[in-house]
This record gives C-alpha cells, sequence and structure tokens, in this order.
C-alpha cells in the first residue's frame, strides 16, 4: 500500500507568523538561483488552504516527470533550512540560545587563543545566567572561567578567585539539585491528582498527604531560586484545591501570581505558568464566590500578549474555559452561546492537530443545554463520549451518563431510556465508580420513567430533590454537581421553568444572600 505523504513541511509553515516567515526570506537572500525550487516550493505551500502533496509536486516541476526520491529530498532540504532560520530567529528572542551562542563563541575564541575577548564573553554570560537562573549554562561559565585561567597560567587569579568559583559552583550545583527535586514533586502530585479528580479515593489522598509532608513544602524558603520558590506554590495549590481547601488554594495561587509578577524579566522568557497561575486563581476565586476577581483575572488573561503558539493556544483554552464555568453558573447562556461561536470561531487559527476540541465539548453540551437546545447538547456529548479514552477524561464519566439520561428524557426518547439506564448502570459498576449519588440518581431516573401520571413524575423530583440536599455533602459529589448544576434542573421541572431561569433564580438568591451577609457583618 501506498504510503500516505506526510504534511509536516506543511504544517510547519502554515504555523510560522508573519514575522518568522518575513525572517525565513531574509535568512535565504543570496542562496544560489540553482536552489531556487525550494523558495517556489515554500512560496506554494503558504498560499495552499488544505495540503495536496501531488499538487505541489506539479507546481514545482512544470508537470514534468520527476523522480520521487528528488522531490522528497527537495523537501526535507526545505524544513532543514527553516529549522536553521527559526534557529537563529529564536537566538534574537531568548536568552537560553542567546547564552548558548555565547558559549559557542568563547570555545570558537578559546581555540584562536582570544583570551581576553574569551573573559569578556563569559562575563556577560554568567550575569545573563544568573539573572535566568539558567544553572546548567551557569556551571559551563565557571567551568571556562577555571579553564582559562588555568590556560594563561594566571595563578594569582586562581589564588584569589578560586574558593569564591568553588563556593559558587557548589552553590550552583544546590540550586540546580532543589530546583529538580521541587520539579520531581510537582509532577508526583500532579500525575496523582490527574489520576481521579474526583477526590473520592481515600488512598489516593493519603498518597497526596505524604507528598506534601516532604520537608521541601515545609517553608518557602527551602526554595533557593525563584524557578523552584513558583514550584513550590504551584505543588501546593495543586494539592489545596486536590483536597478541597480552597481558602488554601486561593492563597497560594495569590502568592504565586504575585511571585510571578515580582520578576517580569522571567515572563519575557516564557509564560507558561502565569497562565497556569492566572487559571487557577480565576478557578479558586470562583469557588469562593469571589466573581469581581473572577471578571478581573479573565480580562487579564485575555489581554496577555502570547510568546509561542503554545501561548497563543494555552490563553484562548483558559479564557474560554473559565468564561464558559462563570456563565453556566451565572445561568448566562445566551452570552455563553455568543462566547462559544467566537471561540470556534478562532479556533480555526490553530493547527487541528494540536488544537483540542474535546476540552469544551462539555461545556458545548452544558450552554446547549442551557439554551433550551437539548438535541445539541446530546450531540456535543456523544461528541465528548467517542472521545479515545483516557485517564484524565475519568472524572467526568459518571457526570456524562447521567446527562445523557436528563437530555434523553428532555426530548422524549423514553424507548431509549430504560436501555441507557442498564447501560449505564453496568458502567459505573465495571469502573467502580457506582457511588451513592449516581446510584440514587439512576434509581430517580428509574422511578421517572415508571411513573404513569406528571403528578406521580412530580413526587419523584420532589423526592429526588430532598434525597440531593443530603447526597450533595458526600465526598466528591460537589465536584460533580458544580460540574452540572443537577438541584437546578430539579427545580426547574418542580417549578415549570426553564433550567436557565432556575440558574439564574438560584445566583440572583443566591448574591442577595451575600449582600444580607455583607451588611451584617
Amino acid at each position: 500500500m501506498a504510503k500516505t505523504p506526510s504534511d509536516k513541511l506543511y504544517r510547519l509553515i502554515c504555523g510560522l507568523t508573519p514575522a518568522e516567515k518575513r525572517y525565513f526570506r531574509l535568512f535565504v537572500r543570496g542562496k544560489p538561483d540553482r536552489d531556487s525550487k525550494y523558495l517556489q516550493l515554500f512560496e506554494a505551500m503558504e498560499r495552499m488552504p488544505v495540503f495536496d502533496d501531488e499538487a505541489l509536486r506539479q507546481m514545482i516541476y512544470d508537470n514534468q516527470p520527476v523522480e520521487s526520491r528528488k522531490y522528497s529530498e527537495l523537501k526535507a532540504y526545505l524544513y532543514d533550512l527553516l529549522l536553521k532560520s527559526l534557529q537563529a530567529y529564536d537566538e534574537q528572542q531568548s536568552v537560553a540560545y542567546r547564552l548558548g551562542h555565547q558559549l559557542q563563541s568563547v570555545s570558537v575564541l578559546f581555540k584562536r587563543g582570544h583570551y581576553d575577548a574569551c573573559q569578556d564573553l563569559l562575563q556577560k554570560a554568567a550575569k545573563m545566567a544568573r539573572q535566568y537562573e539558567y544553572f546548567t549554562q551557569l556551571l559551563e561559565v565557571l567551568r571556562w572561567e577555571k579553564h582559562l585561567a588555568y590556560t594563561r597560567m594566571d595563578v594569582d587569579f586562581l589564588h584569589k578567585q578560586f574558593d569564591q568559583l568553588q563556593y559558587t559552583e557548589a552553590r550552583t550545583m544546590d540550586q540546580l539539585q532543589n530546583l529538580a527535586d521541587y520539579r520531581k514533586l510537582f509532577f508526583q502530585v500532579y500525575t496523582t491528582i490527574k489520576r481521579e479528580a474526583q477526590h473520592r479515593g481515600e488512598q489516593r489522598m493519603a498518597r497526596l498527604q505524604d507528598l506534601v509532608r516532604h520537608p521541601l513544602l515545609s517553608d518557602p524558603d527551602q526554595a533557593l531560586s525563584h524557578r523552584a520558590r513558583v514550584l513550590y506554590y504551584r505543588t501546593l495549590n495543586l494539592y489545596h484545591y486536590a483536597a478541597l481547601e480552597y481558602d488554601a488554594f486561593y492563597e497560594t495561587g495569590k502568592k504565586m501570581i504575585g511571585l510571578l509578577e515580582s520578576q517580569p524579566h522571567f515572563l519575557k522568557e516564557s509564560l507558561a505558568d502565569y497562565i497556569a497561575a492566572l487559571s487557577n486563581y480565576i478557578l479558586s476565586c470562583g469557588l469562593l464566590e469571589r466573581y469581581g476577581e473572577v471578571r478581573e483575572t479573565l480580562d487579564k488573561l485575555r489581554k496577555l500578549k502570547p510568546l509561542t503558539e503554545d501561548d497563543h493556544r494555552k490563553i484562548h483554552r483558559q479564557y474560554y474555559t473559565n468564561k464558559f464555568v462563570l456563565c453556566i453558573f451565572t445561568g448566562a447562556f445566551e452570552e455563553a452561546r455568543k462566547e462559544m461561536d467566537r471561540c470556534q470561531s478562532e479556533a480555526g487559527q490553530f493547527d487541528p492537530h494540536d488544537y483540542e476540541t474535546a476540552s469544551f465539548y462539555f461545556q458545548y453540551c452544558s450552554i446547549c443545554f442551557g439554551c433550551g437546545d437539548f438535541a445539541g447538547a446530546l450531540d456535543y456529548l456523544n461528541d465528548w463520549l467517542n472521545q479515545p479514552r483516557t485517564v484524565e477524561r475519568e472524572d467526568l464519566q459518571s457526570l456524562a451518563r447521567m446527562l445523557s439520561l436528563i437530555l434523553h428524557f428532555e426530548m422524549g426518547n423514553t424507548v431509549l431510556l430504560e436501555s441507557l439506564l442498564r447501560s449505564a448502570t453496568r458502567f459505573m459498576q465495571k469502573k467502580n465508580r457506582l457511588y451513592d449519588l449516581e446510584r440514587r440518581f439512576f434509581q430517580f431516573m428509574s422511578e421517572l420513567m415508571r411513573a404513569p401520571s406528571r403528578q406521580d413524575q412530580q413526587l419523584a423530583f420532589h423526592k429526588m430533590q430532598d434525597d440531593l440536599r443530603h447526597l450533595s455533602s458526600l465526598p466528591g459529589a460537589q465536584v460533580l454537581l458544580q460540574t452540572f448544576d443537577l438541584e437546578a434542573w430539579l427545580t426547574a421541572k418542580i417549578s415549570g421553568i426553564s433550567f436557565a431561569e432556575a440558574v439564574r433564580a438560584k445566583w440572583q438568591s443566591h448574591q442577595q444572600t451575600m449582600r444580607n451577609d455583607s451588611h451584617e457583618e
């Protein structure tokens, strides 16, 4: 069977920014004319809306027969040339690249005996490495300083500076190891949490508690660098969220943002930690009902200027994810629908290979549900359910089955409900996730299906509503109920109003209670 042509070159070209494309054209200026076909290929790929390998071959070679190997070599040459161009482009933007370039230059100058020039470069590199905490490169600078003094037989320098050099080297190695230890702790906590985000496993919480008892997490002063301190707060921030300690989740998030903003030169190098911190802070504010801070931080996130394509995707994803949560929680479903349309429109800017559409399906489902578009909600829920299963998605499996039953009930698909209920029950039992809330909900749906009259259905709704008051306090249930407001749905069915009206009424009542409490204080 013929091998499908790779589109990696096409994807690379399509992902270039206008500035990167302009730099590439400048980078290749002066190349021999005999190599001009790679420029033709670059221009043709840039203009092509959809990758078509055979059409490209015909454009480049004017419909003349050409060996497949020759065309493949042309594409490989252009790909390598683009990578060299991007490396040169990044050297102008990235501290890591500039440090690497300076150390390579030291090696070049050293071989040719330009020792004074080496010393000048090493001083610049040392200052930059310390400022940006590039410890590996700083160790290389220190190695070069000793080697340079030894080569020049500068005994006086070694006598005066050796102890200081050794101290700096030992301190830098400690900082490097300290940073590695914090990174290890962070990923241990992260992977433990992501295996089951519903917070119901006692063993899992015991494992997390053991991790956060580590001496390095006892005090931020145990962190020997800015980067390690950021990891200290990130790790605790994750733990407090998993442990449902929302005040501590908020406080550690606030401290982390303050720490990141206190060293703005690091933010010019990388925004990844800052984007994650803003997103988690928005979540913590929402959990503590600090909705003014939610909106302020959403605006800050939206206005953030990305440094990389990955930043662009993350800002897009985190802004819309959190904006949807706010709209869904407050019952602003029509606003959410408009934001959803904008989100889907902006998604066209991203490479579909790297854009995770599935992360939005559940929220799209909730938004359509709130707008009364049950068919649209079911389509998005099925899209989510049809995604390849991963450990990360297991936490929503319970809710997906429950919501599927609700949607079919709303659409009047009574014939399907019984088989869907049996299937959902078997699935939850197999996954060992048939907790009290899920078990009671499935019983409730069975009662609804068998209720002979509207009056009997109302009795079932009222009984489920009463039981939910107890069930919602069980471990893990709140996380599930925050994703879909089952209480508001039950209220809507009992009161004869729409789900959106029930959510808004609940929100307004809650806001009034908060204002009254504030006045009493």
